[in-house]
């Protein structure tokens, strides 16, 4: 398995270059991990109804040994309406597209990937969507390396429509959704990122970069900032009406992990809140 030398006491940087083919998430599932995600889920009144009306979807990561990276999820492979997280999807391609030489890179380049990761600002993703198109996209989400849209396994990441009023849908094959998600797929796209999988090693590293210290505080940040102070975030949200996503690699001190969350829901950005101690405590496993 990956770079078997490395144990948790040590504090690996991102992205870790393996050199080595790695697997698809999909068969990093750990049964262990997923009862306790189960549990947790199911011990909610509110979060076991949503779940059973497919109405919740969650994806855990456990990064603390990346010699033995361990996935679960709960309709994981369902995809939902995700508002502003799969602007993950443009940042990739137009990483994509700078080092095929396919896209000039300059500096409003660099600061509109800035202010449409860190701040979620549609002008700024419309402006990398009209740069790139629809079907760049697309070509770089279903790039058999990567593999982020898959409808083998119920689709994935997709962007089929300009942060806008106006502009063509571009919808995805399987729902017809403009921005949508798979929690499955969002944690892919974290765990490729981590082991430098995504277009090189060092795009990868600037899209970390790109993605580290994001200047929005709510949802899962609002909480992560008070347990883990210490540790750098990685990170892109969503919200639309009652739709609500949110997504996190969080890499530090006694952490390090993926947590992924779709909802339908009203109280969505209260829920997101709420998720992220008990999915802390399943990764790091503790009580506390």
């Amino acid at each position: 398995m990956l770079l078997s030398f490395l144990a948790f006491s040590q504090q690996p940087k991102l992205p870790i270059n393996s050199n080595e083919e790695i697997a698809p998430i999909g068969e990093l599932k750990d049964v262990e991990l997923q009862q306790l995600l189960e549990k947790q889920i199911n011990n909610n009144p509110k979060w076991r109804g949503l779940a059973a009306r497919k109405k919740l979807s969650v994806g855990i990561v456990d990064l603390s040994d990346v010699t033995d990276i361990k996935y679960a999820g709960i309709n994981d492979k369902e995809m939902m309406y995700a508002a502003s997280l799969p602007k993950i999807a443009i940042l990739l391609a137009a990483m994509d597209a700078i080092e095929n030489g396919e896209l000039k890179d300059t500096q409003e380049v660099r600061r509109d990937l800035r202010l449409m990761i860190s701040k979620s600002n549609n002008q700024a993703s419309t402006r990398m969507i009209d740069r790139l198109g629809y079907e760049k996209i697309e070509a770089v989400l279903r790039a058999p390396r990567t593999r982020l849209y898959d409808e083998e396994v119920g689709g994935g990441l997709w962007v089929g429509k300009r942060y806008a009023a106006g502009g063509e849908r571009y919808p995805d094959p399987l729902k017809g959704l403009s921005h949508a998600a798979t929690t499955q797929q969002v944690c892919s796209f974290y765990y490729q990122l981590a082991l430098g999988n995504l277009v090189s090693t060092q795009r990868s590293k600037e899209m970390l970069e790109i993605m580290k210290d994001p200047a929005l505080h709510h949802k899962f940040v609002n909480v992560l900032d008070s347990i883990a102070p210490k540790a750098t975030v990685y990170r892109k949200s969503g919200s639309w009406q009652n739709y609500h996503s949110d997504s996190a690699m969080v890499w530090g001190p006694n952490r390090r992990y993926i947590i992924v969350a779709l909802v339908e829901d009203g109280t969505g950005e209260q829920i997101m809140r709420k998720l992220v101690k008990p999915l802390d405590r399943i990764l790091r496993r503790t009580k506390k």
